[in-house]
């Protein structure tokens, strides 16, 4: 059906039709529900699809894109994560099976979807200049059972491979180490240029703390290095994440 033959179907001019289809108008409720009714074996498709697209933030919720934004521009990454991988680190099914998790309604596609975000951001280190990562986590992280062991084990053995990148480094504080000042919490600090300077992220139970105020900045990363002066080298870290898939995660 031509634009104008559409538009006349619904009780509008062509031009408006073209400037829905090309985004530069919103539709109204009039416009959708006259859809409905000129293609009825759609059974009301038009008018979901537009109460749903109200809904839609894009692959990140709008809190997170900032976040988004300072990890494609960053030179180095610091990431402390007392509790799970690393979301960089993560793989497909680990994320997956978090996603399920923290979801308070059961919806298939927005975990794909969650999981299809977490590794789109991954690709930052495919590129011919990737950003340093700078990853401390805690012992007890490897431990904890996201999934079967299937999926933890293929968890490890990728956090080891992604270690081995010249670009990455994985630090491991040991259990023994007992009480420290990265027990606060997870954190992460960007560096992204001596223009921009440090953009800082702090988990939180519901979301994300952003910031680039220069003194948060200058205090976290201190207590980054605090914490990473309690880890043990990237060798030795190695060796304990491959210890605990041994004893832990293979049959």
């Amino acid at each position: 059906m031509s634009q104008p033959a559409l538009g006349a179907a619904v009780g509008y001019d062509g031009t408006y039709v073209s400037k829905v289809e090309t985004g530069t108008l919103v539709p109204d409720n009039d416009f959708v529900n006259g859809l409905d009714r000129v293609f009825p074996h759609m059974n009301g498709w038009f008018a979901r699809f537009w109460e749903n697209s109200r809904k839609w933030e894009g692959q990140y919720p709008a809190w997170f894109k900032d976040w988004v934004d300072a990890e494609e521009h960053a030179r180095v990454i610091r990431w402390w994560e007392p509790l799970l991988i690393p979301g960089l680190l993560q793989t497909a099914d680990y994320a997956r099976e978090l996603f399920r998790a923290w979801q308070t309604v059961e919806d298939a596609d927005f975990v794909e979807r969650s999981v299809a975000a977490r590794l789109d951001r991954q690709s930052i280190f495919d590129r011919p200049d990737p950003p340093t990562l700078l990853a401390v986590i805690d012992e007890t992280v490897l431990w904890r059972g996201i999934g079967d062991h299937e999926i933890m084990r293929a968890q490890m053995e990728y956090l080891i491979d992604m270690g081995e990148r010249p670009n990455i480094a994985v630090h491991v504080v040991p259990a023994e180490v007992g009480g420290h000042a990265g027990l606060l919490g997870a954190f992460i600090v960007a560096d992204i240029d001596s223009e921009s300077g440090r953009v800082v992220y702090l988990e939180t139970p519901d979301q994300g703390l952003i910031s680039d105020a220069p003194s948060l900045a200058t205090k976290i990363l201190g207590m980054f290095e605090r914490v990473r002066s309690e880890a043990l080298p990237k060798g030795a870290s190695h060796d304990l994440i491959r210890r605990v898939v041994n004893e832990r995660w293979t049959p």
